[in-house]
C-alpha cells in the first residue's frame, strides 16, 4: 500500500513511501557480514509504483557511506612509505660510487625521504578523524591532510521486485571527481602538468621491477662468488708447492665450478644492454647542459678521463666487448686447466731407469732432494702469471657487471622518484589515484557480492577482467578543466591493479575489507570473502586468478560553464577522452565476445558500440546520450559503473535520478503517468538527505540545464528538475548602455578637471 502524508504538499508531488529506515536489507545476503563491512550509515526509502500492466513495483532506494573511505587510503600510504623505504635501503647499498652517481643516488634519497615524512604526517591525520567518521563532506575536500580521502562517496543501490520476480539490485557509486584540490589547479591537472616534464622523464632509462630485482640479484651473488673464486686460485698456488698432483687437480676442480658459476652470471642479457645504455646516455648528456643534484654536485658531462670512469664512458663502444671480457675468463682459466695437464704428464712420465742409473740415484740423495724443491718451485713459476691474469680477467669482468647493475638500480630507482617529477606532483597523483582506488574498490565488492549466483559473470571476472566505467559531469571551463585532468591520469593508473579474491580467515569486520599489496604501478587488491561466499566461485578464482580492471572515462560537461566552454572555449580534451574511451570500450567488448561467445547479451554490443561511436563523432553539443549509451553497454557487461562531478552533489544526484527512473521504464515497465512522480520522490529523497543543496526547477523546466530539443526523448514534459546545472541568469542590457554612458562621462571629467587646473596655474 501507498504510504500517506499529513502535510502541506501538493498532491502531483507526494511520494508514496513505504518506509524511512536506517537499517539495512531484510535479506539474508544484505545482512551478511561482508556488507556491514563494506558499507556503514545506511538510509533507505522504500516506494510503490504502478507498472504499464496496472501491477506495482516495489522499490528500495539505499544510499550508503563505507568505511572504504579511510581504510584504502591508509593502506596505500603505509605501502608507499614501505616502498619508499626500501628503495632508499637499495641505493644506499650500492656503496662507493662516481661523483656523477653518487648525486643521483641522493636526488633519489631526498625525494624518497620527502614523501615518507609527508606521508607519515598524512597517515597520523587520518588514524586521528578515521576514529570518528567514514566520510569525507565536500566541505573538505581542500583539507591538506585528506587529500587521498575520497569527498561524498556514497553507494547509491535501487532493488526492485516485481510480483513475477525476485529483488533485482542496480549500483551506482557517486563521489567528488578524483582531483587534488588542495593544490589546486592554477597551472592545470596531471596531464598537463606531467606534459611538462617528459624532457626530465626521457633523460632516465626505465627498467622494470623484475630487471631492478635481479641486477640487485646479481650483484649480491658476484660480491659473493668473486671472493670465492679468488680464495680458490690462491690455494691453487699454494698446492703447486706440494708436488701432489691430485691434491692440485681438486684444487682446480673447485676453482672451475666456482669460475663457470661466475661467468654463466656474467652471461645475462640485462648485463650487456646496460652497458650499452651506459654509453647511449653519456652520448646523448655529452650535448646537455649541467645539472645540479640535490646534494650540490654541478655535473657538466666532463670526458671520462677527468672523471675516473673510463669503464663507464667509452668513445667507441664495441657490443662485443662485454662478450669479450666473460670469454676472457674462461679462456684464462682454460690456459690454467691444461698448464696443469701439462705437469701431470711431465709428473707420470714413465722413467725407465737401469741398475747402474739406480746405483747412481741412490747414491746421490742430496742431488735428488734438491732436484725435488727446483720441481716445486717450477711449478709454481709455470702457474703463476697465469692465475695473475686469471685473476685481471676476473676482476674487469666483476667490475663491468658491478657498473652494469648499479647503473639498473640506480636508473631503476630514479625511474620511480626523480623523473616522475617534483615531490607535489607525485604527491598529487598518490592522492588522485587513492580517491579512484577507493571508489572502483568499494564498486567491484557490491558487483561480485550481487554475482555470486551467475556463473557467467564469474567466469568473465577471471576470463577478460572487469570494466569500470567512470561517469563524469565535469565542465571543460575554468577550474574543472583541471579536475578533468587529475581524473583523467587518476582512471589510467587504474589499469595497472588487479582484484584477487581470497578466503577470510573470520567474520570480524576488520577480518574482511580488502587489503593492498604489492607496489605502485604493480598493485594487487585482495578481497576476503566469508566461507560461505567463498564456497560458490569457481576453481580459477579460488586459486588466487587475477582479476584485471579495464577503466574507461565519458566526460560530458552539462552546466552553464560548459556551454561557455562550447561557445568561446575549447572542449577537445573531452573529445580526447571519449574517443579514447571508446576504443577502450570496443576493444574489451572484443575481448569479451572472443573469449566467452556464449554469454548472454554479449553478441547484441555491436549496435550499442555503432551507436556510441556514432554519438561521439557527431559532436553534438552537451550530448548525454553518449553517457547513457556507455552505461547501457557497462550494465550489458557487468561493469562498475560510478558518476562523478566536482563535489558528487546536484549534477551526480540528478544523474542517478534520472538513471534509476529510466531502469524503471526501460526494464520494469513503469507507467508514463508514474515516470513524473518517481523521478520527483526521488528527488525529494535525496534532498531531504542533504545530497542535493536546493537548485529545484519548478514543473515544465528544461533538464539539467539542457534546452528543449537536447533533452531526451519522453523527457520534455517530465518536469524533471533543472539542477544539474543554475539557471541561466537575465539578460539585460543596462548594464552595457550604463558601461557605456559612464566612460564618456569618466573622459569628460577629465577633460573638465585639466581646464580648471591650466586655468587655476596660469
Amino acid at each position: 500500500m501507498e504510504g500517506k502524508r499529513e502535510d502541506k504538499t501538493p498532491p502531483e508531488h507526494k511520494c508514496p513511501a513505504l518506509c524511512d529506515c536506517l537499517h539495512s536489507s531484510v535479506h539474508d545476503r544484505e545482512n551478511s557480514p561482508m556488507m556491514r563491512a563494506v558499507l556503514c550509515a545506511q538510509v533507505c526509502k522504500v516506494y510503490r509504483f504502478q507498472k504499464e500492466d496496472q501491477r506495482w513495483l516495489l522499490v528500495r532506494e539505499q544510499m550508503s557511506e563505507t568505511p572504504l573511505s579511510f581504510s584504502l587510503p591508509k593502506q596505500l600510504l603505509c605501502m608507499l612509505m614501505n616502498e619508499h623505504t626500501n628503495r632508499v635501503q637499495e641505493v644506499k647499498k650500492l656503496g662507493d660510487l662516481s661523483p656523477h652517481w653518487d648525486g643521483l643516488r641522493h636526488d633519489v634519497i631526498n625525494h624518497c625521504n620527502h614523501l615518507i615524512g609527508c606521508y607519515l604526517e598524512t597517515l597520523a591525520e587520518l588514524d586521528k578523524l578515521s576514529v570518528s567518521s567514514c566520510f569525507k563532506s565536500s566541505t573538505s575536500k581542500s583539507d591538506r591532510h585528506l587529500q587521498f580521502v575520497p569527498t561524498n562517496l556514497h553507494s547509491q543501490r535501487m532493488e526492485v521486485t516485481c510480483p513475477d520476480s525476485t529483488g533485482m539490485w542496480y549500483e551506482v557509486i557517486t563521489f567528488g571527481a578524483p582531483a587534488d584540490h588542495h593544490q589546486a589547479f592554477k597551472h592545470g591537472g596531471l596531464k598537463k602538468l606531467l606534459s611538462k616534464h617528459t624532457n626530465r622523464r626521457d633523460s632516465f632509462v626505465s627498467y622494470s621491477q623484475d630487471e631492478s630485482s635481479r641486477a640487485r640479484d646479481l650483484l649480491a651473488s658476484v660480491a659473493q662468488v668473486q671472493p670465492l673464486v679468488f680464495g680458490h686460485a690462491e690455494e691453487l698456488l699454494s698446492v703447486s708447492l706440494e708436488l701432489n698432483t691430485n691434491r692440485l687437480l681438486q684444487v682446480l676442480d673447485s676453482l672451475a665450478q666456482q669460475t663457470e658459476q661466475f661467468v654463466h652470471m656474467l652471461k645475462d642479457e640485462l648485463v650487456k644492454s646496460a652497458l650499452l645504455a651506459i654509453h647511449n646516455q653519456y652520448s646523448t648528456q655529452c650535448s646537455n647542459s649541467s645539472h645540479v643534484h640535490s646534494n650540490g654536485l654541478i655535473c657538466d658531462n666532463l670526458p671520462a678521463s677527468q672523471k675516473g670512469q673510463p669503464l663507464l664512458h667509452e668513445a667507441d663502444y664495441d657490443e662485443e666487448a662485454w662478450d669479450r671480457a666473460w670469454a676472457n675468463v674462461a679462456k684464462s682459466l682454460n690456459c690454467i686447466v691444461a698448464m696443469v695437464d701439462r705437469i701431470k704428464e711431465q709428473q707420470d712420465r714413465p722413467q725407465e731407469l737401469t741398475s747402474s742409473e739406480q746405483q747412481e740415484v741412490t747414491g746421490k740423495t742430496n742431488t735428488g732432494a734438491s732436484s725435488s724443491s727446483s720441481s716445486a718451485a717450477s711449478w709454481q713459476e709455470q702457474l703463476l702469471p697465469l692465475v695473475v691474469t686469471f685473476r685481471d680477467c676476473v676482476r674487469e669482468a666483476m667490475e663491468k657487471a658491478r657498473v652494469a647493475m648499479t647503473f639498473v638500480v640506480l636508473q631503476g630507482a630514479a625511474a620511480l622518484t626523480v623523473s616522475q617529477g617534483p615531490v607535489q606532483l607525485v604527491q598529487r597523483r598518490h592522492a588522485v589515484f587513492s580517491q579512484a582506488l577507493s571508489a572502483v574498490v568499494c564498486g567491484f565488492l557490491l558487483k561480485l557480492c550481487g554475482g555470486l549466483d551467475d556463473s557467467e559473470f564469474l567466469q568473465q571476472l577471471y576470463t577478460a577482467g572487469v570494466l569500470v566505467q567512470f561517469e563524469g559531469l565535469l565542465s571543460t571551463y575554468g577550474d574543472e578543466v583541471g579536475m578533468l585532468e587529475d581524473m583523467e591520469v587518476g582512471v589510467d593508473d587504474l589499469g595497472r591493479v588487479a582484484f584477487t579474491v581470497t578466503e577470510a580467515k573470520t567474520e570480524q569486520l576488520d577480518d574482511l575489507l580488502p587489503t593492498l599489496h604489492g607496489t605502485w604501478g604493480s598493485l594487487v587488491v585482495k578481497v576476503p570473502l566469508p566461507p560461505e561466499m567463498f564456497a560458490l566461485l569457481p576453481q580459477e578464482l579460488k586459486e588466487g586468478c587475477l582479476i584485471q580492471i579495464h577503466p574507461v572515462l565519458f566526460n560530458i560537461g552539462i552546466n552553464q560553464q560548459q556551454s561557455l566552454a562550447e561557445r568561446f572555449g575549447d572542449s577537445s580534451l573531452q573529445e580526447r577522452l571519449n574517443q579514447q574511451s571508446c576504443e577502450r570500450l570496443k576493444a574489451y567488448c572484443n575481448t569479451l565476445r572472443d573469449r566467452l561467445p556464449e554469454m548472454a547479451g554479449v553478441q547484441s554490443l555491436s549496435d550499442l558500440l555503432s551507436s556510441l561511436d556514432r554519438s561521439i563523432d557527431t559532436r553534438k553539443r552537451k550530448n548525454v546520450k553518449v553517457l547513457w549509451i556507455a552505461a547501457m553497454v557497462c550494465r550489458k557487461v557487468n561493469g562498475v559503473r560510478l558518476t562523478s562531478c566536482k563535489s558528487a552533489k546536484d549534477r551526480t544526484a540528478m544523474s542517478v535520478t534520472l538513471e534509476q527512473c529510466v531502469l524503471l521504464r526501460e526494464r520494469h515497465t513503469l507507467s508514463k503517468q508514474h515516470f513524473s512522480t518517481a523521478l520527483d520522490c526521488m528527488r525529494r529523497s535525496r534532498q531531504s538527505r542533504g545530497q542535493i543543496l536546493g537548485c529545484y526547477a519548478p514543473s515544465r523546466l528544461t533538464v539539467s540545464g539542457l534546452d528543449a530539443e537536447e533533452q531526451p526523448l519522453g523527457l520534455q514534459s517530465s518536469g524533471l528538475l533543472q539542477c544539474l546545472a543554475p539557471k541561466a541568469p537575465r539578460r539585460h542590457l543596462y548594464p552595457v548602455a550604463f558601461l557605456l554612458v559612464t566612460s564618456h562621462l569618466l573622459v569628460l571629467w577629465l577633460i573638465l578637471s585639466l581646464v580648471i587646473l591650466l586655468d587655476k596655474y596660469q
